[in-house]
This record gives C-alpha cells, sequence and structure tokens, in this order.
C-alpha cells in the first residue's frame, strides 16, 4: 500500500495523528445547518450557553479582565505561575476544607498550566513509567487518548457503573479494586484519572459512599505495594457546577479524622480548569495541585512540574492568574462572581431536570445525570443515533459507547424536542 505524503518527514506517533476531534466535527455540522436556516439544536460543544444562544459569560470576571493593567496582559507569567494564584487555586480545589486539611499536616503544591489540559500532561508526562497504563471510567472524555499516547502511556479501564444490586449506585467499586491490584502488581506505577463530580461526558457524580470507597481502595493498595507509587487524580473542570463541588476535599478530610495512615506513596492530585468556572475558555488557564502530607514530597514535585512547564509551554498565560486572584481576594466581586456562578448552575439545573423528565416521559433509558454540562445515552450504536436526529436537525456527539448529550448548550424551550427526537429515533 501506498504510504501517506510526507510520511517520511514525520515519526511514528505523528503519522497516527489524523482527522478532526470529533465534539468540533459535530458542532460545524450544527453551524452549517443554521446557516443554511434551519431550526438547529446544538448539543455538540462544551460550553454554556445562555438560552438565547450565546455564550454564557460571567460578567464580574469580564469587567475585571478589561481593567487590568496592560502589563498583566503583556508579561509572561513566574514559570510556576503567579504566587497569590497558585494559591487561589488550591483554595477553589478544595474550598471550605483547605483549612482543616492544612491542620491535619497536609502540605500541597500548585504549578499554573494552560487549562486543565495542561495539568493533565504534567500529570502523566511526570507520575507514571513509560509504557504503564493509567486507569480510566469506561466512558471518559476522549481527549485523554491523545494525552496517554502522547506521553507513551496505555489505558486501562473500569466499568463506569456497577452491575445489579450494589451498595455504591455510581462506583463499580469491585471492579476498580480488582483493576487496581492487577496494576499493581504489574506495574512501577498506579495512577487514575476520575473525573469527579460533574463527569464529562455523562453528568454522573460519585456519592459520598463511593468517594470514600475509592480512596480506601487506592490507599490500601499503596499500603500493600509500598515500591509503587500511586496517584488518584481529580479532573474538576466542572465541579463548581456540581451540588457538592469540594466533596472530595470533604472525604479526604473524614479519612483522616478516622485515624487511616497515609502511605508515602500515595499522592493526591487535582487538574483545575478556570475555563468553565470562570467562563474563560479561550484564556487557557488552569493548575496542577498535589496533596501529601510530607513537605519534601510536595516541594520535589514543586520542581519538577515548574521544569516541565519551562521546556514545554514556558509559562501559561498571566492575564487570567492575575485576574482570578485580585478578583478573589476582594470579598465584593468574590461574591458578585458567586453569584453569577449560581445562576449559571441554576440555568444548567433546570435544563437536566426538564430533560430528565422528558426522557422519562417518551422512555428515553438516558444514564443517571446529576451535574454540569451533560446527559449520556448509552449505545451499541451512536454514529446511526446521531445521524438519524442529525435529520432533524437535533446535534448530538457520538462517542464510544453512547451519545452525549450537551445540555449546557441547549436553551430551555428546545430540551422537550430533543427527547422527543431521541424517542422518535430510538423507536
Amino acid at each position: 500500500m501506498d504510504e501517506a505524503p510526507g510520511t517520511s518527514l514525520v515519526n511514528a506517533l505523528a503519522s497516527t495523528r489524523q482527522g478532526n476531534d470529533t465534539i468540533f466535527g459535530w458542532y460545524a455540522r450544527y453551524l452549517k445547518a443554521k446557516e443554511d436556516g434551519h431550526d438547529a439544536i446544538n448539543g455538540t460543544a462544551g460550553l454554556l450557553l445562555e438560552d438565547d444562544g450565546s455564550l454564557a459569560i460571567n460578567n464580574v470576571v469580564d469587567q475585571m479582565l478589561r481593567k487590568a493593567p496592560p502589563v498583566e496582559f503583556a508579561s509572561y507569567a513566574p514559570l510556576k505561575g503567579l504566587p497569590d494564584f497558585l494559591d487561589l487555586s488550591i483554595s477553589l480545589a478544595l474550598g471550605e476544607h483547605r483549612s482543616d486539611l492544612e491542620s491535619l499536616g497536609f502540605n500541597f503544591v500548585s504549578t499554573a498550566t494552560p487549562g486543565g489540559s495542561g495539568a493533565l500532561f504534567l500529570a502523566a508526562n511526570n507520575l507514571c513509567e513509560r509504557g504503564d497504563a493509567i486507569l480510566l471510567r469506561e466512558r471518559h472524555w476522549g481527549p485523554y487518548a491523545g494525552f496517554l499516547k502522547g506521553c507513551g502511556l496505555e489505558m486501562a479501564t473500569w466499568p463506569l457503573l456497577p452491575t445489579g444490586d450494589h451498595e455504591y449506585p455510581f462506583f463499580a467499586d469491585d471492579a476498580f479494586e480488582e483493576t487496581v491490584d492487577q496494576l499493581a502488581q504489574n506495574q512501577k506505577t498506579v495512577m487514575v484519572w476520575l473525573n469527579d463530580p460533574a463527569h464529562n461526558p455523562t453528568g454522573l457524580t460519585m456519592t459520598a459512599q463511593g468517594r470514600r470507597a475509592a480512596l480506601d481502595i487506592m490507599m490500601a493498595s499503596a499500603a500493600k505495594h509500598p515500591d509503587v507509587g500511586h496517584t488518584l487524580l481529580l479532573d474538576t473542570a466542572y465541579s463548581l457546577y456540581a451540588d457538592e463541588p469540594h466533596g472530595w476535599g470533604q472525604t479526604l478530610k473524614e479519612t483522616m479524622d478516622d485515624g487511616t495512615p497515609w502511605p508515602e506513596n500515595f499522592l493526591i492530585t487535582y487538574a483545575l480548569s478556570l475555563s468553565k468556572s470562570h467562563t474563560a475558555y479561550g484564556l487557557r488557564t488552569g493548575a496542577l495541585i498535589g496533596i501529601h502530607p510530607d513537605e519534601e514530597v510536595t516541594e520535589r514535585l514543586r520542581d519538577i512540574f515548574g521544569t516541565t512547564g519551562r521546556q514545554t509551554w514556558s509559562a501559561a498565560p498571566r492575564i487570567l492568574q492575575y485576574t482570578a486572584a485580585q478578583l478573589h481576594a476582594n470579598e465584593a466581586s468574590a461574591q458578585a462572581w458567586s453569584d453569577e456562578l449560581d445562576r449559571l448552575q441554576r440555568l444548567l439545573d433546570e435544563r437536566r431536570t426538564t430533560f430528565v423528565e422528558a426522557c422519562g416521559k417518551y422512555n428515553v433509558p438516558i444514564n443517571p445525570t446529576h451535574d454540569g454540562f451533560f446527559a449520556w445515552l448509552e449505545h451499541e450504536h451512536p454514529e446511526t443515533i446521531t445521524e438519524a436526529c442529525a435529520q432533524h436537525h437535533v446535534y448530538l456527539v457520538p462517542l464510544r459507547g453512547g451519545i452525549r448529550i450537551g445540555l449546557c448548550a441547549m436553551p430551555l424551550d428546545d430540551i422537550e424536542k430533543v427527547a422527543k427526537t431521541l424517542a422518535n429515533v430510538l423507536n
């Protein structure tokens, strides 16, 4: 078979990089339908839109950005990030539980990154041995696979939901424990990427009991395999739109209050993104936060993460680091930001409630969905379903194992039509 043009110019990994992103491809189809005059419904892109179709923007953030000094736009940030922003990132991740964890002797490290994606890259690039597999839920954000492949890592999965009667309704703990144990016996590192709360692509959020079970399993495995590094990465891109935005901080505190010993070879990290929480998707600002009781560990990670950033993207963008730190340092602006965030969360909650009720009315078997931007329909042939929906100018995203339904982008008045279209297509 003839080689593709330019094959001799690229390496083996680059030769596998081809095609368009599925989500943006379907978003383009929606835009074309609108351009052609159709009454199209957008359930594709992961952007929060107002009911009139405009981008939802937290005006408090917007106003403060416009007041920032020119030097904050033009200057480099420190390689590891602006100190005030790094301190803020820890508070955004842990909320009211930060002081409790500090009193329990925990140390924190934070490194500024270009969005949550940069945080994922830092973790994949530094916390796993090449060739090891990272453990993901069976349903996950598609670009995870690219991050892993680019860092020479493999992928292992466990089911999104348990089967049959189960102690934890939204956590398949038996499969999780079995897979963690298998990885610990065969690898130098065990790393789990857990997008919770407000999972993308399903909107699923774990219960407090499920969080505790997952944490107990990881800590027990680390204690059993002291020569194997264990890391639990919490991808919290949508967490501030959840009913329990800082539930993991609460679970961590309760675990320590119970006297559970912390294995030296266990690390918790948060991949933080300001894209959604501060409606600043294009400013690419996030952080990777590490939590460990040994200060020598967190200081070592500070050097590693900072050096990796320098050798990859140099420094993360400065302007939103500066603005977010200023915003949250002022009680009035922080409260105004929080009030607007609450409004946007209510917008999502109303859409989700309406969608779940409509799916019940039309017998559409959607998955459990609780928080965040999306809902999910499990299906063996997702492309068939989304193509049929597109004939009715309802545009959704086919992914491996099902269909992502972007409630974030749908006007409330269109929600029932989406459910009814799915019902007609499925039948």
